[in-house]
């Protein structure tokens, strides 16, 4: 998701607006960057501080384990935000336009993670006594339809997974509500949980398995490069309006105040991906930290979520019964958002934003629920399944990514419902 945060444009990055119309936008330039405002001090010190209390709290209770993943969260999320690198616009302009750029930059996310997942998970190389382990999910009904769901929700809600957490941080009002719809229906999914744990599947199924991590690194990669020649191949047929211009300074405050181009956020994020697999011997996830939330919350609140089937499972009952800041996927995803509240506020981006259409909020709140249960039933999201998924040599990362582009063309066609844009091949900008 590419999310527009500029003070000088407060309307929410998928709300309906005007955009000026271009015969050829093809042969046309970028369309300029609007200029960069001051530093927002004031957000960007709570940030900081937040973040320095939090590690050093987490550190000295939980171990530096816990502590070292809430950093690299910080890290995830200020990556993110400069790149604004997401994956609901990529695949949005790409159906939509067919531009393929955001998805040549998946593929790059994708081959890098894969590198370093092959020669970390191959070698058994891990910190804090963890082995490492490949990301790997069934394949069935759940699958299939928890991907769909995810697909229409992300359009629906303007953000993926990753893309949530990096725009809440940044101070965007209607992803916060898509936030709450993301653990609304992951509640939801945990009350439900008898009633879809038997859906028909079959095993994961993980090629280093069966051809070992040098051969499931190589189909991976032919792979990436046959969907980035494809990218292109269709780019070329559709003459797609070029992806709209971010501020940014330039030279070396570019790294702390602009955007980044979002190939360097693919590297910077792999890398990063890489680091939390070696120090929890898991990949990058996001949406498990959402379920547990809303648990701990209905507790606060005097319910008993602990009565219920799904969380009386062994490992759930131990999440649910420990501190939130010894979880891993709630480490990174607090860690996300302070990151990026940090570089919005240095990049003078961070900004509440206000009068927001009741329609887009509906949309936000729907769009929410869906991924919160779609990401359930799929057993993980665009991070989880997508990228790790992929990254494993595990089968269902790619299944996952063909339910979700499917979703993400049904999506597409209900967002004028909620006064939602969709980008149009002769819109100055996509």
């Amino acid at each position: 998701m590419t999310v527009s945060v500029t003070p000088n444009n407060p309307v929410p990055p998928d709300s309906e607006s005007p955009r000026p119309r271009l015969t050829n936008a093809v042969s046309t330039p970028r369309p300029m960057a609007p200029s960069l405002e001051p530093v927002r001090w004031l957000p960007l010190g709570i940030a900081f501080a937040l973040i320095a209390v939090l590690t050093g709290y987490t550190g000295w209770a939980h171990g530096t384990q816990q502590a070292v993943l809430l950093l690299l969260g910080a890290g995830l999320g200020l990556a993110l935000f400069h790149s604004r690198f997401g994956f609901t616009s990529a695949w949005r302009q790409l159906i939509a336009v067919g531009n393929g750029s955001g998805l040549r930059a998946h593929a790059l996310l994708l081959g890098t993670t894969a590198t370093l997942f092959a020669l970390i998970i191959g070698t058994g190389t891990g910190l804090f006594g963890n082995e490492p382990q490949p990301m790997a999910g069934p394949i069935g009904v759940g699958l299939f339809v928890g991907a769909f769901l995810f697909g229409v929700g992300m359009q629906l809600g303007g953000a993926c997974a990753s893309g949530t957490l990096f725009a809440v941080g940044s101070g965007q009002s209607t992803i916060v509500v898509t936030l709450g719809g993301f653990i609304v229906g992951s509640v939801v999914y945990s009350a439900i949980w008898p009633l879809v744990n038997d859906l028909p599947e079959l095993p994961p199924f993980v090629m280093s398995d069966h051809i070992g991590w040098a051969g499931s690194w190589t189909i991976t990669v032919v792979v990436l490069a046959a969907v980035v020649a494809g990218t292109r191949v269709v780019q070329n047929r559709s003459t797609p309006p070029p992806v709209g211009a971010v501020p940014s300074a330039s030279g070396m405050v570019r790294a702390v105040r602009g955007s980044w181009p979002m190939l360097v956020g693919a590297l910077v994020l792999a890398v990063l991906g890489g680091a939390v697999l070696l120090v929890s011997g898991g990949g990058w996830g996001i949406t498990s930290a959402f379920n547990l939330w809303g648990a701990k919350f209905l507790q606060l609140v005097g319910l008993r979520p602990e009565t219920w089937a799904f969380w009386q499972q062994p490992d759930m009952a131990e999440q649910l019964s420990s501190p939130v800041l010894t979880h891993k996927t709630s480490l990174t995803d607090i860690g996300i958002i302070l990151g990026a509240a940090v570089a919005a506020a240095s990049a003078g981006a961070w900004k509440l934003h206000t009068g927001l259409r009741w329609r887009t909020v509906v949309g936000a709140l729907i769009g929410g629920i869906l991924m919160g249960i779609g990401a359930r039933l799929a057993a993980g999201c665009n991070i989880g399944a997508y990228l790790a998924g992929i990254a494993s040599g595990s089968l269902h990362g790619w299944l996952w990514a063909v339910a979700a582009l499917v979703g993400t063309w049904v999506g597409l066609r209900a967002r004028p419902l909620f006064g939602l844009a969709v980008p149009k091949p002769g819109d100055s900008s996509c």
